[in-house]
């Protein structure tokens, strides 16, 4: 498939997608109990894929290209605002939608207080808590990103792609 041809999006497809499969089993290592399934297909967690997936293709370009490409220097501008984005504004959305489910709680509890049928509220707009990344988590995805590209280059050598 020529899809293979393309060694930087390989990394970082595999280091995105790797990282997601490995989010529920750590969760359960680090014995969080909210964990479920579902957190593979959702965004947030240890670790992070946003930073896995930009880190693997700036170490897949830097060792196709080296490190003066001018490829090396877009991925890494790239790759500092997505990772800077994880920690930063998509936290702060999570912690946001943390307080806003508090406060529809209260809300439903005090209308339960003062009426028989209480409130419903739309569990479709309340922001889900795993948006963004801890710092942490955003290193272990830069670690797990630049393993991953060095583990594909072992197998694109074995296998004469490179």
């Amino acid at each position: 498939m020529i899809i293979f041809n393309n060694f930087p999006l390989v990394c970082s497809l595999t280091a995105i997608f790797f990282t997601q499969a490995i989010k529920f089993p750590i969760a359960l290592l680090l014995k969080d109990r909210k964990t479920s399934l579902s957190i593979v297909t959702t965004t947030g967690g240890m670790p992070s894929s946003h930073s896995a997936g930009v880190t693997a293709l700036i170490t897949a370009l830097i060792l196709e290209y080296g490190y003066t490409s001018g490829y090396v220097a877009i991925a890494t501008t790239f790759g500092v605002i997505v990772m800077f984005d994880s920690m930063g504004v998509r936290s702060q959305s999570g912690e946001q939608g943390i307080v806003i489910e508090d406060i529809l709680e209260a809300i439903k509890l005090l209308a339960r207080l003062h009426s028989k049928d209480g409130i419903k509220v739309d569990r479709k707009l309340i922001i889900r808590k795993y948006l963004g990344h801890k710092p942490l988590e955003v290193f272990v995805g830069l670690l797990t990103g630049i393993f991953i590209t060095f583990v594909v280059n072992m197998i694109y050598v074995r296998l004469g792609f490179l």
